[in-house]
């Protein structure tokens, strides 16, 4: 005979113990089981269960970003890190300018979430946090953007275009796969950023040096998912016919309405100790403008 609901062995567990097993798993597969049974559910709100799944090495979040009441819980702090909408900013470089009509707009330099899934820590390595190559008045503009609250920084000329951020591989969650992108927007009256490619590289701890070649607008301002080959320009279909490499990597729409192109993906040990770098290259004497750039996102990805 079938057992009545919450009547089978693993209902008469402790919650403790339920907690400490739900505990060992990702947010995730505690949020399945809480289906499984009242038991599991119970269990699974608990703090004990939440507490270890905020990372204890967070790095310092600026004060103003969790001001108000404390969270009620450990499960409702974790939700409110891991939402991607709400990145709270690092106290690292964090300076706050009051602004008509948004009274904190920040100069800051990194941002932080939790991913809601694993709960591995993501960051936004912010406009003013990367060393961009003639990057003051004369070439590039400095602007806020409604859509963003952070500084942006809006390409006006250049031809050497060099973009640059870098990371310590501790401030990230150890065993963990992870995937670099530009974030940006290109306005109508963008220009040079089709042909030639651009060059997008990571080095990492251990040294090695990943590559790949990337296209930061399609032709025609056409947003193409990166999986199909079609050549962009008819430059660009000369060179590939020369077998001069494979067609770039291209930027897609993200939920937030900008664009995001992948820089490339690394592994980030448990033993590394130094810093990952990230850059972004076109030096041809082709000259570019209208980018704007709010960052470099730093996000776990699954492989395979």
């Amino acid at each position: 005979m079938g057992s009545a609901p919450d009547t089978c062995e693993i209902a008469r567990l402790p919650e403790d113990l339920l907690s400490a097993a739900l505990a060992l798993a990702t947010p995730r597969g505690a949020c399945r089981a809480a289906a499984v049974s009242r038991a599991f559910r119970d269990a699974a709100g608990t703090d004990a269960v939440w507490a270890r799944f905020v990372p204890r090495d967070l790095p310092p979040i600026a004060a103003e970003e969790l001001a108000g009441p404390a969270p009620p819980s450990k499960k409702e702090l974790f939700l409110r890190l891991s939402d991607r909408r709400l990145p709270v900013l690092l106290a690292d470089g964090l300076r706050i300018r009051p602004v008509p009509n948004n009274a904190l707009l920040a100069y800051g330099f990194k941002s932080m979430w939790l991913d809601r899934g694993s709960g591995a820590k993501c960051y936004m390595l912010l406009a003013r946090g990367l060393h961009i190559s003639w990057g003051d008045a004369c070439y590039w503009r400095w602007m806020y953007l409604p859509d963003s609250r952070f500084e942006v920084a809006q390409l006006l000329n250049v031809c050497w275009f060099e973009i640059r951020g870098k990371i310590h591989s501790k401030m990230l969650s150890r065993a963990t796969a992870y995937a670099s992108y530009i974030v940006f927007k290109t306005p109508a009256e963008s220009y040079g950023l089709d042909y030639p490619p651009q060059k997008a590289s990571i080095d990492t701890v251990a040294g090695k040096k990943i590559i790949r070649k990337v296209c930061l607008q399609s032709y025609e301002g056409r947003h193409v998912n990166r999986r199909i080959t079609v050549p962009l320009t008819r430059e660009y279909n000369k060179s590939y016919r020369r077998g001069h490499g494979r067609n770039p990597v291209l930027p897609q729409e993200r939920a937030d309405g900008w664009m995001e192109l992948e820089m490339g993906v690394f592994y980030n040990k448990a033993s590394d100790d130094g810093e990952v770098r990230f850059s972004l290259l076109q030096t041809s004497s082709t000259s570019k403008r209208g980018l704007i750039v709010q960052g470099i996102e730093i996000r776990p990805k699954k492989l395979g």
